[in-house]
């Protein structure tokens, strides 16, 4: 009865409702805007693939509607797009510079090693050309005895199979030996300064000829020269002898300032620069503007009785060139003797501690200077007299060590040093 009831119920709801709809249908009239509700009007769930409505969606089997967009013109020839590489880029390694050059090192391996500070002669003219002083890092020259001067090499960034001719050692090398923690090459010495260097604290670092073949000196056959004058240091041998002997062989830690750029400071022309050790010993430096370098002249004569000055270049043995150098720089330093027996044979000591009087000659110019021992194992530090660093040109660093009573003069782009000694 119950289901026969609700059955009766239902039909005459949908009569009803038909009629309804009829009614408004035939009237023409529509539902009143303001009776209708924004939310009350479902929207249709559009179709969603691979969802769960994608199959009893209302929308799932008609087309959708068409999307209208504005016209466009594109481009016929597709744009060039460079490959992108998938090879990284090599990085780029800065070059070791040699501290004794500012140069870049071809051979950085040579760097890890002690340098090697090595007496050369200068003196008799005969043992012109020497060899080797055109591969060194920096030269020093100095006065000895009887109007004479020698040079002490430093060899670091190059190795050359003959140095020389070696002579023997004196008080002064000792600061260039630990200036440079170098080992110092030399043929023998005075009594005086063989027995005191030996008991420094720097004594397992003198090379001097022993029989064997360490140390590497040697006699060069091509010079007619007697055995004194004859004896040279083949540096590429000598590691060698430190690895074979158990000697230092520790990497130093060496400073320098070195800097290409012309330095922004007070300073007058100097395309020549004279040093006039004495009347048997000058030397001039001559600028060469297209190399950026001066080149040096050797004395040929003495100048006795009136004679005029006479140069002839200076050049090297082994490699055939003119002795260059990218700065020469000229040290006043005090020269003293220990006692009246030393006076009597010239047994100098130069004074290459504190500070001293210095000139810098680069790139043509001359600059009034101060050296400087900052440390004991390091190598001099050049400023102005206001204490401002002097940059080096990169290259070879030649050094004139003269008297601290030395005097100097001037003009039209010459520069005169006379040196004097106690």
């Amino acid at each position: 009865m119950c289901v026969l009831l609700r059955v009766l119920y239902n039909s005459l709801m949908r009569t009803v409702i038909l009629l309804v709809c009829l009614s408004i249908v035939l009237s023409g009239c529509a539902l009143p805007a303001e009776n209708v509700a924004a939310f009350g009007i479902p929207s249709p769930t559009p179709f969603q693939p691979g969802t769960e409505n994608a199959s009893d969606s209302l929308y799932a089997d008609s087309a959708p509607t068409p999307l209208f967009l504005p016209t466009v013109s594109l481009p016929t020839v597709a744009p060039t797009v460079p490959p992108t590489s998938t090879v990284p880029p090599t990085p780029t390694i800065p070059p070791v510079i040699n501290p004794l050059t500012g140069l870049p090192q071809p051979d950085p391996s040579r760097l890890e090693r002690h340098p090697m500070a090595i007496k050369v002669a200068n003196y008799p003219r005969y043992v012109r050309p020497q060899s080797g002083l055109t591969l060194a890092d920096q030269v020093f020259e100095y006065y000895i005895e009887g109007g004479l001067t020698r040079y002490i090499a430093i060899f670091y960034g190059n190795d050359s199979e003959w140095v020389g001719p070696v002579r023997s050692g004196r008080f002064f090398d000792e600061h260039i030996a630990r200036m440079y923690q170098a080992y110092l090459v030399f043929k023998f010495a005075d009594k005086r300064v063989l027995e005191y260097l030996r008991t420094t604290d720097i004594a397992e670092f003198l090379v001097v000829p022993t029989e064997g073949s360490c140390p590497p000196f040697r006699l060069m056959s091509t010079r007619k020269l007697e055995a004194y004058n004859n004896r040279y240091f083949n540096t590429t041998l000598w590691g060698e002898c430190v690895q074979k002997n158990g000697l230092p062989a520790d990497k130093p830690y060496l400073s320098g300032n070195f800097s290409p750029a012309v330095p922004q400071l007070s300073g007058a022309p100097a395309l020549r620069v004279f040093t006039y050790y004495s009347k048997y010993s000058y030397n001039q430096w001559e600028y060469k503007p297209e190399s950026g370098e001066y080149f040096r002249f050797q004395e040929t004569g003495d100048t006795l009785d009136g004679r005029e000055e006479a140069y002839a270049p200076l050049t090297d043995n082994v490699t055939g060139l003119q002795v260059h150098a990218a700065n020469v720089v000229v040290l006043f330093a005090y020269h003293e003797f220990a006692n009246p027996y030393q006076e009597d044979d010239e047994v100098y000591h130069i004074d290459l501690t504190g500070s001293g009087e210095a000139y810098v000659f680069r790139d043509g110019v001359g600059y009034p200077a101060r050296w400087n021992r900052l440390y004991t194992n390091q190598p001099l530090l050049l400023t102005t007299p206001d204490g401002i660093p002097i940059p080096l040109r990169p290259g070879i660093t030649f050094y004139e060590v003269i008297g601290s009573n030395s005097y100097a003069s001037q003009g039209d782009g010459e520069w005169f040093f006379h040196h004097t000694t106690p």
